[in-house]
């Protein structure tokens, strides 16, 4: 499909989404917007993986009789595939074009109810319990709870929900996905705008779940910088999931994704992400919990970590943790108001030996003292693991003005002897009240990173020792000198400019006085 055309879906998708625009607050519709396009994708694959195995039949999946025994046959066999390759299966009767037509049928002239509202809840349930007992159970646990179908903010009356939801349905049912395109994830990339608008609007709950995506795209291309292949791939705070699919998009294969989310409704997006991505429910591992003091993934070690973890957020610093392997060798905690170091700790302690990690962080992370200071000498001169320091312009972020950074770390780095350090924060577009980076922002920052090469203003490549005479202060401005000359004033100039100004004042004076003689009045000086 062209650009042309994946700009078209986007944006029809967008009109659709608002329908609901003025009902709820902008994550209130995009959780039933984003749901119904989630169960619109499941219906069209079944659809498409059933009439591939009964094409050798020459019967389409639409057309089984449901009620005969020859029907209950051929679904009970394509049940048994669709469950291993797909993980879920959806009857003919409750494929989302069903749905959509009956909900939007004229009841008078074809004789049937257009009420749908029990039997989508139903559908919905009926998806998630196709699962139970076998390996996509936990992918497709209560994907569906966030669509309350009962909420009063659809209508006042059952009849004002189901007209509004057979509206959306109605609208998204004329769009063709184009499924069987296997070569475009044009849908997967039409879902990531529409969590990117959602985004927008949604202010200072933006940062709960998106993470900009040039800056994912940063992200994503420092931690593949001479990769083609990733075993695995790890998220500690993955919101909707799109950090993970970005870094996917960098190489040619990633053999496992992995991720972990405290909030429920982003953990639910981030799996429906995953699965509208074509990524195969044995390929992808999220869970939902606390990741600092509930880790999911503790014994395993991944080759790619990237994340955007909260900034500066709350989290017990539990002396307990002092006997956790993730926080244990450092011998202090991040500060309890301050949980950035400890994200640091939790992914140093992910990351394979071969692998790579770049975390978005604020600022105060490269100057803090006490717990955070020591725990930077350690990672630097202990460990030695501290790669590089890259400085990104403030407002890039939803929700927050503050200027950030990326550190990116490696437990085997090629350049040992050194840290790069690169401002970036004079290099960005602003639209409107937010910034951005520009294609040619991102890659002078990944050239710059990985040609390690110092440039005026801009980069440079500090020794250990240069670290250590400034006490382990990481603060960008210490290294890369961002200092403006002020242009030089000649005084002799300025003084000459002033007398010519005190003569033509004179002059004025003149005039006036002249003009005010003439017309017999006072002068005004």
């Amino acid at each position: 499909m062209s650009e042309n055309h994946k700009r078209q879906l986007e944006q029809q998708l967008w009109n659709i989404a608002n329908t609901l625009r003025g009902k709820m607050d902008a994550d209130e519709f995009r959780d039933y917007i984003l749901g119904f396009i989630f169960y619109k994708y499941l219906s069209e694959k079944m659809e498409l993986y059933a009439n591939k195995i009964l094409a050798e039949d020459g019967i389409k999946y639409a057309d089984i009789n449901e009620n005969t025994e020859e029907g209950q046959e051929y679904l009970e066999a394509i049940k048994e595939e669709a469950l291993t390759s797909l993980g879920y299966f959806l009857k003919p009767a409750e494929l989302f074009k069903e749905l959509a037509r009956k909900g939007n049928s004229n009841s008078k002239e074809e004789g049937v109810s257009n009420f749908i509202l029990d039997e989508l809840t139903q559908v919905l349930k009926h998806i998630e319990q196709s699962t139970m007992g076998t390996e996509s159970e936990d992918d497709f646990n209560k994907l569906f709870e966030d669509l309350d179908l009962t909420s009063t903010k659809l209508g006042r009356t059952e009849a004002a929900k189901n007209d509004l939801i057979a509206k959306v349905l109605g609208h998204l049912d004329k769009i063709d996905f184009k499924l069987e395109d296997t070569e475009a994830d044009v849908l997967g990339d039409a879902y990531e705008y529409l969590i990117g608008q959602f985004a927008s609007g949604a202010g200072k709950k933006a940062g709960e779940f998106y993470t900009p995506q040039e800056v994912s795209k940063v992200l994503a291309k420092l931690v593949t910088t001479g990769k083609t292949k990733l075993k695995s791939v790890y998220d500690p705070t993955c919101g909707s999931g799109s950090l993970l699919l970005r870094v996917a998009k960098e190489v040619d294969e990633v053999s496992n994704f992995y991720g972990q989310e405290l909030n429920r409704t982003t953990y639910n997006l981030a799996r429906m992400n995953m699965i509208l991505h074509d990524v195969h429910f044995q390929k992808f591992d999220i869970r939902q919990e606390d990741t600092l003091e509930h880790p999911q993934h503790l014994e395993q070690r991944f080759e790619a970590i990237v994340a955007n973890p909260p900034f500066s957020a709350n989290w017990s610093a539990s002396p307990l943790h002092l006997s956790d392997d993730r926080f244990s060798q450092y011998g202090k905690l991040a500060p309890s108001s301050k949980a950035d170091f400890a994200f640091v700790q939790h992914m140093v302690h992910h990351l394979a030996d071969n692998g790579a990690m770049a975390v978005v962080l604020p600022h105060g992370v490269l100057f803090r003292g006490g717990a955070e200071g020591h725990i930077r000498q350690y990672l630097i001169e202990d460990r030695n693991y501290l790669d590089a320091v890259i400085g990104l312009p403030a407002n890039i972020f939803y929700g927050t003005s503050i200027p950030t950074c990326i550190l990116v770390f490696k437990k085997c780095r090629e350049q040992n002897d050194n840290i790069l350090f690169i401002d970036a924060s004079q290099y960005y577009e602003k639209a409107k009240t937010q910034c951005y980076l520009r294609d040619i922002d991102i890659e002078k920052i990944i050239t710059t990173y990985r040609e390690r090469k110092p440039e005026f203003k801009y980069s440079h490549v500090a020794s250990l020792q240069e670290i250590r005479d400034n006490d382990y202060n990481l603060n960008i401005p210490r290294y890369v000198d961002t200092f403006e000359e002020e242009e030089s004033i000649d005084l002799n100039e300025v003084a000459t400019a002033l007398a010519q100004l005190e003569d033509e004042m004179q002059s004025t004076d003149q005039t006036i006085a002249a003009f005010c003689a003439e017309l017999g009045i006072a002068k005004p000086f």
